[in-house]
């Protein structure tokens, strides 16, 4: 009972916050879109429907949190594009009294800024940081999860601070015999509770996502599908500087938007292949990261992404490299632990 009280309450809680969420303009806190850990970002950086074992896989969907990563620890470190990094921590634990929860930390460093006057002389220097901490909860019924994670983010500009509070809500559904599983996640449904030196509300990256993924019977690979950005169909931005063709009367022709690219840009396929207990290679491919930064005659592999994963003993070690950019990419390291087998040696 405590627990669907718990998801009912964060539900209509979430309701409120996307009334609310509907004032400003553009969104902020973009940070929180960002993968927290290398499975995630080895896929093509969203997947709602992959890692039931795993414990950070609860920052992209909660319902992913199942029993099998019952007092599990996760940490990540994002070497990301310039001189940003990102550190995350995820912990899960079950109880009796109070079921399935987990923690988590997510912290985004900027790097070291220097402050100038309107004249152009320097004057010091200032600090650029994103924080969010999150409590998630899920329950199981037969062969549905569903879960909710409510989160306080914070923003930070040179001692300027903005505060959000957030949910995200998730559903998932398992295939009582097969390897199929099909998520629902609804993220960063917020409001900003203190803006930028008390300026104007702005909206929360809201996103809706739906994914599937199946691992054949005996086959040694796990193949997903994530739909995102669901809650708008027209996310296409065409730079309007940008030169267009020349037609048969030569005249300019600027580039249009067509319902087929519309349609790709919400989709993410990703895949695992399982080489063995403790080993697997993960790729992943997001079409509207490609599109908006691949530059043109130069190509690269921007939208690509590529992991690895490790088991020795009670520790696995994963990495993944993503591409963003012919100016850089990003590198994922993350570290997962199972602390019931050093609680179990030490209680032996």
């Amino acid at each position: 009972m405590q627990k669907r009280l718990f998801l009912l309450g964060l539900l209509s809680f979430a309701l409120v916050q996307l009334a609310f969420a509907q004032m400003g303009g553009r969104s902020v806190f973009r940070f929180l879109n960002v993968p927290t850990h290398a499975r995630q970002a080895a896929l093509g950086g969203v997947n709602v429907s992959s890692g039931l074992e795993d414990v950070n896989a609860v920052s992209a969907n909660p319902a992913l949190m199942h029993g099998k990563t019952d007092n599990h620890l996760g940490l990540t470190y994002l070497n990301y594009l310039s001189d940003v990094s990102q550190n995350n921590l995820s912990y899960t634990f079950e109880s009796s009294r109070w079921g399935r929860n987990a923690i988590g930390i997510q912290y985004l460093d900027y790097g070291t800024f220097t402050q100038t006057s309107d004249a152009g002389m320097e004057e010091g220097t200032f600090k650029v940081r994103d924080y969010a901490v999150s409590l998630s909860h899920a329950a199981t019924i037969e062969h549905f999860t569903l879960g909710a994670t409510a989160k306080v983010a914070i923003s930070s500009i040179a001692g300027n601070q903005a505060v959000a509070t957030l949910v995200d809500l998730g559903g998932t559904f398992k295939h009582p015999e097969r390897d199929f599983v099909v998520g629902l996640a609804i993220r960063n449904l917020g409001v900003m509770l203190k803006p930028y030196d008390n300026g104007e509300r702005e909206d929360m990256p809201l996103d809706i996502q739906v994914g599937a993924s199946y691992k054949p019977e005996h086959a040694p690979f796990r193949l997903s599908i994530t739909a995102h950005q669901l809650q708008r169909f027209d996310i296409v931005y065409l730079d309007p500087d940008k030169p267009g063709t020349l037609d048969e009367n030569n005249q300019e022709v600027k580039e249009k938007k067509t319902f087929g690219d519309k349609l790709a840009r919400h989709f993410v396929v990703g895949g695992e292949f399982i080489l063995g207990p403790g080993f697997q290679l993960r790729g992943g491919y997001n079409h509207l990261r490609r599109k908006e930064l691949v530059v043109e005659n130069v190509g690269g592999m921007a939208g690509f992404s590529f992991g690895a994963s490790v088991k020795v003993h009670a520790f696995r070690f994963e990495y993944t490299y993503a591409n963003y950019h012919v100016a850089g990419a990003s590198n994922y390291l993350t570290l997962n632990t199972d602390l019931n087998r050093f609680l179990k040696k030490k209680l032996d």
